[in-house]
């Protein structure tokens, strides 16, 4: 999957027990201790509620504030640290949680933008990327990973899921490669508005 710069990786308001979890949310991957993962966490952002922000301010003084936006202390990879963003889009107070990289004294306000225009569009339809991301996101450790020795071997290291197939079982797939149908019926009624409307 092409990661785009600025991606919103889950829908709804995470709670804390799912907050804590999409912090790390590809702690599965393969060679964790070898790798630069500054390219996989970059520009992710979701949801949170006032509770959860507030909570993770109190945790540690923060590195730096300003204004509606204040970063952890502590980086996650490299120059890549939390970024946690109190924002008023449509006359409401919301709350968010991204990855920004430091090193880019721009991007956090680049997040900001982001966010308020995804988030100010009058229908909340999700792009196909969206879609994957969520489902990623709310997919149960058991049932997510990463291509090994069964793919190509350019296709090792992508993203998986394990999804029904009917007579087949359950078969593992690509997370890129899932069908409209198989993207369907992983993710909550509510969130199966067509794509089109997205834009």
């Amino acid at each position: 999957m092409t990661l785009l710069s600025v991606r919103k990786v889950y829908q709804g308001i995470a709670d804390r027990r799912q907050m804590f979890r999409m912090f790390d949310r590809h702690a599965q991957r393969p060679n964790r201790c070898e790798d630069d993962a500054s390219a996989l966490y970059r520009g992710e952002w979701f949801e949170i509620g006032q509770a959860e922000h507030d909570h993770m301010f109190e945790i540690l003084p923060p590195l730096w504030m300003r204004g509606d936006m204040f970063t952890m202390r502590e980086f996650l990879t490299g120059s890549v640290t939390s970024v946690f963003l109190s924002l008023t889009i449509d006359g409401a107070p919301r709350y968010f949680h991204g990855y920004c990289d430091l090193a880019d004294k721009s991007s956090p306000d680049r997040m900001r933008v982001a966010i308020i225009e995804r988030e100010s569009r009058p229908v909340k339809a999700m792009t196909r990327e969206e879609r994957l991301e969520h489902i990623w996101s709310s997919t149960h450790d058991d049932y997510r990973g990463y291509a090994g020795e069964r793919f190509a071997e350019d296709l090792r290291g992508a993203r998986t899921v394990l999804c029904y197939g009917g007579q087949r079982g359950t078969v593992l797939k690509l997370l890129d490669q899932l069908t409209e149908a198989e993207i369907s019926a992983k993710l909550p009624v509510h969130l199966l508005l067509p794509e089109r409307q997205a834009a």
